[in-house]
């Protein structure tokens, strides 16, 4: 790490052309790529023996057990498929609580007396076995208890993922312990949709339909990120090893001018999201959008509305993807939560709602909301699952990274409540004061020109400040960070609104029993539910300190970060909910709470030994080299008889400048080397309340001396050169 690394690694970008023109949709059409690598429907469908395919798509549509006779069936259609597609290898990819995805490559080929035989069998496809002491389990296994298994997740399809020397058959699955306990993100998902559709079920056949034979939520994940130059990447190890700049002046430009914001998109970045997008179609996930978001360098992917469960697989290979990509372009692609300071972080906006197997959307309130009784109790629903439950969700989408971000300009703040809208509020209101007789209609915009046709407007507009708002037909989680698995805060949301599924059926049930009519009983539950948590319903500027005072008139929690965050899970009325529904284990739920204590932890050791690292190893010797050379030419005025009491205050400034780094060094350095006493929420408490503050003041100080040092002496590529050199 030279002191010219910042002029080498312009010069590289300078310099480096990269091909562009590696995707022609003149000759190939999207349409044609579409789940190429995909072993979904079709394939299924032309493969297996018809009653194999029939049996799978009960168990994939309707949840019905997988019958193990048909595994070898399908083990062997799959293994040939991907053969024939250029694969050598499979592999089980699951979902462990690192964050990340992972998996184990595994050969088709087995020696036998007649030679080398391609081979995969039922039983490789439905279970593997990885080594699982390296994961964190929480204390859920010991370190030499080292088995744990996969398990074939049928509901996701297997896919081919290329690689320059071929291609591996990927195939999702689930992933325990040797004792049954969930040591993934995806079993309790998989649990809390179970959960969800028994408890619709029952509120969709008091209406009367006995077609729907599941209930499933849906996703849309929006997905943010940044692109800089990789030349920039690797000259900063605080972006290569912590995902985010712990140093960094403000630069002269930053968005103030808001012209990123759906602004013309860079060829090279262009480029690179034309193969994205391609790679992905092939991939089967359904991308719709891109396009710049508010940030300089900040972009958006965004993709059409699935099966939460292969939504969560799908957003996890788009991360991958994205990633992955990136090196072609000569690009970085950080998906960190805030990479830089001053300007807006980055989120993944979770578009959930909950539809029947066969089509209907249940969050649809159609042209007459008022008159829709069964929106109108599953939107109740919602709203009595967010007010009893809001900390459980605030704690499905803390973590250190996403700390940075909640509460700023581009983020709702921590404070979760939900936005209805105009149209939505009112039936609401109506519903309270004893009845809902009419709807809001949007009416047509006048454009004020003859040339335009009128157009269409929406019943209510948006609200980007509130974490939670219903948009038409969804509701839009706004809080889930950008690096996070979905999963997780999906699992919750899930959970708490089964919940209130199951409360609202046993009502509405006993009054119907009792011989109410049914429309009788939701005019009598529903006002109550609106009364008892309306204080969750928000309609205003999420962000103004009113909000703030009036939330906590209201009661409404305001978990400020992941330490607030963390007792939450395992505090009694947590535990009941989720052990209730089986989503997770009283075990499970304790060992989440050390991991992500433990997680916590690490990151902001990392990060606070990145900073201590960067202020002594970089910073301070430019300091002291420019002070050197400073007082060098100081002197040397001084012996030819020249005053220049300018420069004796710059020399002054520098040397005060740092006299601080120094010392804000020396604190951070101190309470790193501390350890707290006791558990892990105690070491995580100690990161928060000592490291952290010890590392803000470090970087105020570095970015003090980056405004100050001769330009040619700062080690480290700057905001003004990442953000915007394209």
């Amino acid at each position: 790490m030279g002191a010219n690394v910042r002029q080498d690694a312009i010069e590289g970008i300078v310099s480096t052309r990269y091909a562009l023109n590696r995707v022609d949709f003149r000759k190939t059409h999207l349409k044609d790529q579409f789940a190429i690598q995909v072993f979904n429907e079709h394939q299924q469908r032309q493969r297996l023996p018809k009653p194999v395919f029939k049996a799978l798509h009960k168990t994939i549509k309707l949840g019905q057990p997988l019958d193990p006779a048909i595994a070898d069936a399908v083990a062997n259609a799959m293994k040939d498929w991907a053969i024939e597609n250029g694969a050598t290898h499979y592999t089980h990819q699951f979902q462990p609580m690192t964050g990340l995805t992972a998996e184990k490559h595994d050969s088709f080929l087995n020696p036998s007396s007649n030679g080398i035989l391609a081979e995969f069998s039922g039983k490789e496809l439905i279970k593997g076995e990885p080594d699982a002491s390296s994961f964190p389990s929480g204390g859920l296994r010991a370190t030499f208890e080292a088995r744990g298994y996969t398990a074939w997740d049928p509901s996701s399809p297997a896919y081919l993922m290329d690689h320059p020397n071929g291609s591996t058959l990927v195939i999702p699955t689930a992933f325990l312990s040797w004792t049954g306990e969930a040591l993934d993100k995806k079993t309790p998902l998989l649990r809390s949709m179970e959960a969800l559709s028994a408890q619709a079920l029952r509120i969709i056949r008091l209406f009367g339909n006995n077609e729907a034979q599941k209930v499933f939520t849906t996703m849309g994940p929006e997905q943010e990120y940044f692109l800089i130059d990789k030349h920039f990447y690797y000259a900063r190890p605080d972006l290569l090893h912590a995902g985010r700049t712990l140093f960094g002046a403000k630069p002269p430009k930053g968005q103030e001018l808001e012209d990123q914001y759906f602004g013309a998109i860079p060829e090279r970045v262009l480029a690179y999201m034309a193969e994205v997008e391609t790679e992905l179609t092939r991939l089967g996930v359904p991308v719709k959008t891109r396009h710049n978001e508010v940030a300089p360098s900040q972009y958006e992917i965004a993709p059409l509305f699935e099966n939460s469960n292969l939504a969560t697989d799908h957003q996890n290979l788009t991360m991958e993807v994205l990633k992955r990509t990136a090196d072609k372009y000569g690009l970085a692609c950080l998906l960190h939560e805030k990479p830089f300071a001053g300007i807006n972080g980055s989120g993944k906006h979770n578009n959930w709602s909950m539809s029947t197997d066969v089509g209907e959307n249940l969050l649809d309130p159609g042209q007459t909301p008022h008159e829709n009784a069964q929106f109108l109790v599953f939107c109740c629903a919602v709203i009595r699952a967010i007010s009893r439950y809001g900390d459980v969700l605030r704690m499905a989408i803390a973590s250190a990274a996403n700390d940075h971000r909640l509460g700023a300009n581009e983020a709702p703040p921590a404070i979760i409540s939900i936005f209805l809208g105009d149209q939505l509020n009112d039936i609401i209101e109506q519903i309270e004061q004893g009845g809902a007789k009419s709807t809001k209609h949007g009416g047509l915009f006048e454009t004020g020109l003859s040339i335009l046709p009128k157009l269409p407007r929406d019943a209510g507009d948006r609200n980007r400040t509130s974490p939670f708002a219903f948009t038409g037909n969804k509701f839009e989680f706004r809080a889930v960070g950008s690096s996070a698995n979905i999963a997780g805060a999906n699992t919750v949301l899930n959970a708490i609104v089964a919940e209130s599924l199951d409360f609202i059926a046993s009502d509405l049930e006993n009054a119907v029993k009792g011989g109410k009519a049914l429309n009788a009983a939701i005019q009598d539950l529903l006002p109550k539910i609106i009364k008892e948590h309306k204080k969750i319903i928000f309609n205003g500027d999420n962000y103004s300190e009113e909000w703030h005072r009036e939330a906590e008139k209201r009661g409404l929690p305001n978990l400020k970060n992941t330490v607030d965050c963390l007792p939450v899970v395992v505090k009694p009325q947590t535990i009941e909910l989720l052990t209730r529904y089986k989503v997770y284990s009283e075990k499970e739920l304790q060992s989440r709470y050390v991991i992500l204590s433990e997680n916590y932890t690490k990151t902001i050791n990392i990060e606070g030994q990145l900073t201590a690292h960067i202020a002594r190893n970089l910073i301070l010797p430019a300091a002291i080299r420019y002070q050197g050379e400073v007082a060098q030419s100081a002197t040397a005025l001084k012996s030819a008889g020249i005053d220049n009491p300018a420069q004796m205050e710059l020399l002054k400034t520098l040397v005060g400048a740092s006299a601080e780094l120094q010392k804000s060094l020396a604190s951070l350095e101190k309470v790193l080397a501390h350890h707290a006493e006791g558990d892990a929420f105690s070491h995580a408490k100690q990161m928060r309340d000592s490291v952290l503050p010890a590392m803000i003041e470090v970087r105020k100080a570095g970015d003090k001396l980056e405004s100050l040092l001769a330009d040619d002496l700062w080690p480290l590529p700057t905001y003004r050169e990442m953000l915007f050199s394209k």
